[in-house]
């Protein structure tokens, strides 16, 4: 099959979050498993740098915007073993400081920007040489491909191809005042109310156009699947995706492990494995020392890799923090995100000298060093569409702690679940108290170490590869085919 997978952010190249990591990583596999990938992304600031093998393609974008015309030129750029990346370049519109937002606030043209980015999508599956059967979006930023395709279906495209929808995390929906809906030059019944077009209580949504629009639709986890069709955690887009039910269904995304291992892996201090674990210690007390704790690797250590935003915990994370840095244990941070947040951690650091360390920004080498050198990862999330920091520390043998909620209850197994399997902690109630119960119970397991062994066996073994994901990836566009 010849898919083209369009995404605001892929990583290397650009990344905010877990978004980046799974389409690279699907895009490879894709290829891995014998068919034909496209990656489309905007060329945002730095990369032409960062990468120099780039190249301009002989190709001009000229494109509507409501009653204006935007431009882009296209660069690509090829590399063994991987999906082609096709990037946008519109200076204007991605040659900035941030990808959506800059000090804490979205880019007031966000609508445009990412309009102008869709079309261009549909621009080059209709006109490329290499013609896609199907076109897999991801997230709001480019979930109106699908209705922007289907009109050029209604307009004379003989073949389109199919299209499918990821949703990553149903609480940012791209929604817009009204009047932006004229950017797209779709017909006023794509804005149709009662969850047949993209209007929402009078708004643009985008990630809505998606859901109605899509040929299929999945999430990834499938308790994620499950929980955005109910009242809680449908973002009040519930009803809508009840109606499209028939054509949602959750896979759990998958791990790249070329990336993240720790047998070659240049990030931590040194290489080991569940067979030779003795280097887990090493990287325990080298990271200890990195960050401004006292070396001790009796210690339990735990850490957090987060954005600082209420979706993550934070709030019941610093309660609980606060009552258990009262025991012997440490404590390392590194994300940023929501300004009072990280006012709570540089208190709580300056409340707990010795004991917390954190660091703000994002920092791939540091990253994979707390993930190596922790003995605890905690994950409370108010709600997780997947997560894949938990799949990260049971690689690295780093016992996740996780509120039982989306792909976190999909990949994490507790004792109580399975006392042979169990490979990290649960805790269900989302309260500093459930949460703080959760990390004396890894106290309690710290203090066994056989059972604390065990653990970090049945981790390290879990197997998320990409090769299982990408096969239900490709069920999906089969089963896409013959709906579009």
């Amino acid at each position: 099959m010849k898919i083209l997978l369009a995404s605001s952010e892929v990583f290397p190249f650009s990344k905010t979050g877990g978004l980046a990591d799974m389409v690279g990583a699907l895009g490879r596999a894709i290829v891995n498993a014998g068919h034909e990938a496209v990656i489309v992304t905007p060329l945002y600031r730095g990369i032409r740098e960062k990468f120099p093998a780039l190249r301009r393609v002989d190709w001009h974008f000229n494109l509507p915007l409501g009653q204006q015309w935007a431009q882009a030129e296209l660069w690509e750029l090829k590399r063994k073993g991987e999906a082609k990346v096709y990037f946008i370049d519109n200076p204007g519109y991605f040659d900035r400081a941030g990808i959506y937002l800059e000090n804490h606030i979205s880019y007031a043209d966000n609508a445009e920007r990412f309009i102008f980015f869709s079309k261009c999508v549909v621009h080059l599956a209709r006109y490329l040489p290499w013609q896609a059967e199907v076109v897999h979006v991801h997230d709001w930023q480019v979930a109106l491909v699908p209705a922007l395709i289907l009109q050029q279906k209604n307009a004379g495209w003989a073949n389109p191809p199919a299209t499918c929808l990821t949703i990553h995390n149903l609480a940012y929906q791209g929604v817009f005042p009204a009047e932006a809906f004229a950017l797209t030059n779709l017909t006023a019944d794509y804005f149709g109310p009662d969850g047949v077009g993209v209007e929402y209580f009078g708004l643009l949504n985008c990630l809505k156009g998606g859901i109605v629009f899509a040929d299929h639709i999945t999430t990834v986890s499938p308790r994620y699947a499950r929980e955005i069709t109910t009242e809680e955690l449908g973002c009040g887009l519930d009803g809508v995706l009840r109606e499209n039910a028939g054509k949602l269904n959750g896979i759990l995304n998958g791990v790249d492990y070329t990336d993240w291992n720790t047998t070659q892996n240049s990030h931590i201090f040194k290489p080991y494995s569940v067979t030779r674990p003795s280097g887990k210690r090493i990287n325990k007390l080298e990271l200890q020392k990195q960050v401004g704790l006292p070396a001790d690797e009796k210690i339990p250590l735990f850490g957090t890799i987060s954005r600082l935003a209420e979706q993550k915990g934070v709030d019941i994370q610093l309660g609980a923090l606060e009552e258990m840095l009262n025991s012997d244990i440490q404590f390392v941070q590194l994300g940023s995100g929501s300004p009072e947040y990280e006012r709570g951690y540089r208190e709580l650091a300056a409340r707990f000298p010795g004991k917390v360390a954190v660091q703000f920004g994002y920092d791939e080498n540091l990253s994979h060093r707390i993930e190596a050198g922790c003995d605890f990862f905690l994950m409370p999330s108010r709600f997780e569409p997947c997560g894949l920091n938990q799949m990260y520390s049971l690689r690295y043998g780093t016992i996740p702690i996780v509120r039982a909620t989306g792909g976190l209850d999909d990949s994490v197994i507790d004792y109580n679940e399975n006392a042979l399997k169990a490979n990290g902690v649960k805790f269900h109630d989302y309260t500093s108290r459930a949460l703080a119960k959760a990390i004396r119970k890894a106290l309690a397991i710290y203090q066994q170490p056989q059972l604390f062994r065990q653990f970090r066996r049945n981790g390290m073994k879990a197997d998320f590869s990409w090769d299982k994901t990408v096969e239900e990836y490709l069920k999906v566009y089969q089963s896409a085919l013959p709906r579009a």
